[in-house]
């Protein structure tokens, strides 16, 4: 999709989001360090606010590490939050810094796994870092995405011009355009698809997801068979000491896809999975992955 400004967007309701991306902006050309300061700041701040978002968290990191002493769930709340809050800055970098400032700061692996003659599905999923992930690849590659359209106008306009700032030629596609990602792909370009949340069964099942039943879309097995195109995995992790951020690029998932959509759905989970342990404390763990039921079930995220 092609950003569109409009004159609307000067009215009166939108000021205050104005005012927020020109400060968010203003902030942005501070030193990484001092950066990565303010996003542990703006986490801990966060953490400290009870909110529905938190309680999702709590009870998400409950399900998937049962194994996990009571304090080392507590500290992957707590280390989970300071990434919530680092990927507000985050977000900013990716969006607002030069590709020379960025480059020097992010280390590749596995780039000749995106060079092939036929499609890519970059499989992706919801790290905190995501949007540093996605402009890291723009430097290298060439790269298109699915997104959501946000509710208020000027963040979304805001958010596409963000996510093509790397590269013009990058095509966002509304995650319900379906047809136009399909023939990008047929068209041998790669494109970011997380499969990793909840969207309901109306295109998806239940499959194991850290051992216990997930509502998962089963696109990525129906986009690869019809584009014929690749199933390549990836991660984008911050490291330490403001070293930057690490982009893996793993090869491509082999006889993939199968001829058992749900086999495959279980095994891209599985591949989820293999990815959020990279670096479990970056993955977004407010999203509610277990909001669907199987019929019996109760609400996992119901307050007791």
């Amino acid at each position: 999709m092609e950003p569109k400004f409009k004159l609307t967007f000067f009215a009166p309701k939108y000021w205050m989001i104005w005012i927020f991306i020109g400060l968010w902006r203003l902030v942005i050309f501070l030193p990484f360090p001092i950066l990565l300061a303010i996003g542990w700041c703006l986490g801990s701040i966060l953490f400290l606010i009870p909110s529905s978002r938190k309680h999702v968290a709590k009870k998400n990191i409950e399900i998937c590490f049962p194994d996990l002493t009571q304090k080392q769930k507590d500290s992957l709340l707590f280390k989970n939050f300071i990434n919530v809050g680092l990927a507000v800055i985050e977000t900013g970098i990716a969006w607002w810094w030069s590709s020379k400032r960025l480059s020097r700061i992010v280390h590749f692996e596995g780039l000749e796994h995106l060079d092939r003659q036929n499609g890519v599905l970059l499989l992706g999923i919801h790290y905190t870092t995501l949007e540093i992930g996605a402009a890291s690849i723009l430097l290298r590659r060439q790269m298109d995405g699915m997104y959501r359209e946000h509710k208020n106008e000027v963040f979304n306009y805001i958010q596409l011009m963000g996510r093509r700032s790397k590269s013009n030629q990058c095509i966002l596609y509304e995650r319900r355009d379906v047809r136009s990602m399909m023939k990008a792909l047929k068209n041998g370009r790669t494109v970011w698809y997380g499969p990793d949340q909840d969207y309901g069964l109306v295109q998806g099942m239940f499959v194991p997801f850290f051992g216990n039943e997930a509502a998962t879309v089963t696109g990525t097995s129906r986009f690869a068979r019809v584009s014929d195109a690749a199933v390549v995995p990836f991660s984008h992790i911050r490291l330490p000491r403001a070293k930057g951020y690490k982009v893996v690029i793993y090869p491509k998932l082999e006889n993939f896809p199968s001829e058992d959509v749900k086999q495959d759905t279980i095994r891209v989970n599985a591949e989820i999975e293999r990815l959020i342990m990279v670096k479990p404390d970056q993955y977004l763990w407010v999203h509610r992955r277990f909001k669907n039921r199987p019929e019996g079930e109760k609400d996992f995220y119901q307050s007791s």
